[in-house]
């Protein structure tokens, strides 16, 4: 019996991490809210960089940032924001940690009014389920992203326009973006 040829996407390259990530978690969808939140996390810190940028310090962040347990990172302290500035294994940008802090507490204020994080984000979806795209193109934001990163602006959130509205869509699931032709579509 013949080995199956396996077909990607493009854009992981021949990076091992990159191709591990498109692999096993880019548009698989996500109902875990404490998943949501590391990536909303993460791809708030990707702004401006490569998210390969971002999943090489993905542990750093993991350690840095209490697990992604969401009250924890809530109850960050003035303290807590200098150690994180001294801290290596993520991105050292003011902005960024503080958004990170604040986004914890807004996270919570969203899972107290919808009952999950999920469920506010798929309050966005039609008919409540993620998209399959099958066109073979990747946007960088969507009219869904606009509006999903709209409202969450209008919540508090920083760090969080449609482009990287769009790139937490794909990397969560609740848009799969693979090529028609990829093995992990």
């Amino acid at each position: 019996m013949q080995p199956q040829e396996i077909t990607r996407c493009h854009w992981p390259g021949t990076d091992e991490l990159y191709l591990k990530y498109h692999d096993e978690e880019w548009g698989k969808e996500v109902k875990d809210d404490k998943v949501l939140f590391e990536f909303l996390i993460l791809e708030a810190a990707q702004a401006g960089l490569s998210w390969i940028t971002i999943l090489r310090r993905r542990e750093g962040y993991r350690n840095a940032f209490a697990g992604f347990d969401v009250k924890k990172v809530a109850e960050f302290t003035d303290e807590d924001v200098a150690r994180l500035l001294q801290d290596a294994g993520i991105i050292r940008n003011r902005l960024k940690v503080a958004a990170a802090i604040s986004s914890a507490k807004l996270f919570m204020e969203v899972q107290k009014e919808f009952g999950s994080f999920y469920k506010y984000l798929y309050s966005f979806m039609p008919g409540g389920k993620p998209i399959n795209n099958h066109s073979g193109s990747t946007p960088a934001s969507s009219p869904i992203s606009d509006v999903i990163s709209k409202d969450m602006k209008k919540r508090g959130f920083k760090f969080f326009g449609t482009t990287i509205c769009y790139a937490f869509m794909q990397a969560t699931g609740m848009v799969n973006d693979h090529i028609p032709a990829c093995s992990f579509k």
